[in-house]
């Protein structure tokens, strides 16, 4: 006879509260775990949503897709606010334990880099990271060499008859997308006349959302690093502030933003 469900045995407790593991005695180094395995836990749950859109979009089935890009969204939002609680976190608490994380580093999160590679944000250079873990190294490949959730927004496009030239509707899409007149000019008729492409004016506004808050995300980590470790390098290798600064400038949907200077 099988034993009754339980709150415990359906969300596996046992398991999920054994999971962290801190490697000093310092207080804080269990509220550093806990912030990035929920952010772990959040990124799975948005890829779950954005290969669900991808398909919703693929199929010219718009509507339903706003509702996992918009729960995307709200998510974003959370994984934003939780920068605040980590920043609890002074500089002395931090080095208190730091040494502990030897390299490892939130620079070598595949989950990250999986859901940067569905939204369009493509660079083969972070394979290398994920040799040693065979699962994660084939999701990441699987999301690389797929079209993006904006390379079938754009195919979209064509598909409810606005002109784009063969060379953008057949790139290769596992190389990093590079803005064309030809998009941006797709993408400001929808906007001059949102009555007559409404399903694809949404879907803009849907794909806004979430570059907004990626690079809102990206600003608060930035702050958040800035104000616990200063200008040192990074645990991964990278030069910290620095390295995410520059990440500030990447956009996943560029024409979406460019198009508003022309309106």
């Amino acid at each position: 006879m099988s034993e009754p469900m339980t709150y415990a045995r359906y969300l596996a407790l046992d398991e999920l509260l054994a999971a962290q593991k801190p490697l000093s005695d310092r207080h804080d180094e269990l509220l550093f775990i806990v912030i990035h395995q929920t952010k772990e836990l959040w990124l799975k749950e948005i890829i779950h949503e954005v290969k669900l859109a991808k398909g919703l979009v693929a199929a010219g089935d718009l509507e339903p897709a706003y509702k996992a890009l918009a729960r995307v969204s709200r998510i974003q939002t959370i994984m934003t606010l939780s920068w605040d609680v980590l920043a609890t976190m002074t500089p002395a608490d931090y080095l208190s334990f730091r040494e502990s994380l030897g390299t490892s580093s939130g620079f070598q999160s595949h989950q990250f880099r999986e859901l940067e590679y569905l939204l369009g944000l493509k660079d083969e250079s972070f394979l290398r990271f994920h040799a040693e873990r065979p699962a994660a190294l084939a999701d990441l490949k699987a999301a690389l060499e797929g079209p993006s959730l904006y390379d079938l927004a754009i195919a979209q496009l064509a598909a409810h008859g606005l002109a784009l030239p063969a060379e953008v509707l057949g790139r290769d899409v596992a190389k990093p997308y590079a803005a064309t007149q030809a998009v941006e000019d797709a993408w400001l008729a929808v906007y001059r006349d949102t009555k007559r492409w409404w399903e694809l004016y949404q879907l803009a506004e849907k794909l806004v959302d979430l570059d907004d808050a990626l690079l809102t995300w990206r600003y608060k980590h930035v702050l958040t690093v800035e104000r616990i470790i200063g200008g040192r390098p990074g645990t991964g290798g990278t030069d910290g502030v620095g390295y995410l600064g520059r990440t500030l400038a990447r956009r996943a949907f560029p024409e979406l933003w460019s198009l508003r200077t022309r309106l």
